[in-house]
């Protein structure tokens, strides 16, 4: 009768983060960095339906390396875990710390139980009301978590481009010095000879967003357009983005700079807590809020107005 056949669980192990490692490896890698006020994520991507960077709550978003329909499964899964727990308590008990815990749970339980491991590499981050209170998670296959400051990269060549912002990198950059030199690590193949340039990377190869915490809820803003062709200039002024949304029709998740030749409104001061929305037509479900008159009225218990704001009760309910 022969022996079955035996292999340690140790060398399974093995096996499966060798086999997750390599190919990560094979993808384009991603870079997330902090600047002066915010968080930036740089992905080199030429697809435009498949986003290697996404929004999951007001102020946390989430970046990705690997194999695209796994990643894209944690994704939503995140955002459901969110919206949930957002909804359940309150929007300020979803942190990037916790959801980083529940990715941590999903990617362990997979690579422990699971013949196949999952192939990707994520990061989790939010943006606080300060640079010291942002946080940067990222995450292996395995479920193993590491708290990142500054700066981290992931996926294929994450070792040159962290030694590469390990010497460059400096905490308070404009988000313009910020891009330009995730760009310039993106483009820098490993190998090439020393002196080689880097590949110039154009804003149609690139996936660009920002966490910026001088806006008032949702911090998550997709970069593109003549705005993002400014920014990667080196002769072009820009350091920064609006903190205000395009006056144009359409969607409102991308900032190009297409404002119609209107000049830009000054940013609106952060408030602690949760904030109303101050667009409630991009942002359904929270309710302008009440300046001027309407404001006094409220305050004198008036209740009976007929929404012009003088005070004169209409009587109908």
């Amino acid at each position: 009768m022969s022996m079955p056949f035996y292999v340690s669980p140790e060398q399974i192990m093995k096996d499966k983060a060798d086999y997750a490692r390599r190919n990560i490896a094979r993808g384009r890698p991603v870079v997330v960095l902090q600047y002066d006020t915010g968080i930036a994520f740089v992905a080199e991507n030429h697809s435009r339906a498949l986003h290697k960077i996404s929004e999951i709550y007001d102020r946390v978003a989430f970046a990705a390396a690997g194999k695209y329909p796994e990643f894209e499964n944690l994704r939503v899964a995140g955002v459901r875990y969110s919206d949930l727990r957002g909804y359940s308590y309150d929007r300020t008990d979803v942190t990037a710390r916790g959801l980083a815990n529940f990715y941590a749970q999903l990617l362990g339980t997979v690579f422990t139980t699971e013949n196949k491991p999952l192939e990707v590499e994520i990061v989790v981050a939010e943006v606080g009301s300060t640079a010291a209170d942002d946080t940067i998670y990222r995450l292996t296959y395995d479920g193993s978590v590491a708290e990142e400051t500054g700066f981290v990269a992931m996926g294929g060549q994450a070792e040159q481009i962290t030694s590469g912002l390990q010497e460059r990198w400096q905490a308070g950059m404009t988000l313009a010095a910020a891009l330009r030199l995730a760009v310039e690590m993106l483009g820098r193949d490993p190998s090439a000879a020393a002196n080689t340039p880097p590949r110039h990377l154009t804003p149609d190869q690139l996936e660009i967003a920002v966490l910026d915490r001088l806006r008032p809820r949702r911090a998550f803003r997709r970069l593109g357009g003549p705005l993002l062709e400014r920014l990667l200039a080196e002769d072009d002024p820009t350091t920064g983005v609006p903190h205000t949304d395009d006056r144009r029709a359409g969607l409102h998740d991308t900032l190009t700079g297409l404002n119609g030749g209107e000049p830009e409104p000054p940013a609106p001061t952060p408030v602690a807590g949760d904030p109303v929305s101050e667009r409630p037509d991009q942002e359904p479900g929270h309710p302008q809020k009440r300046t001027g008159q309407d404001t006094d009225a409220a305050d004198d218990g008036d209740t009976g107005g007929d929404g012009d704001g003088d005070g004169q009760g209409s009587g109908d309910e």
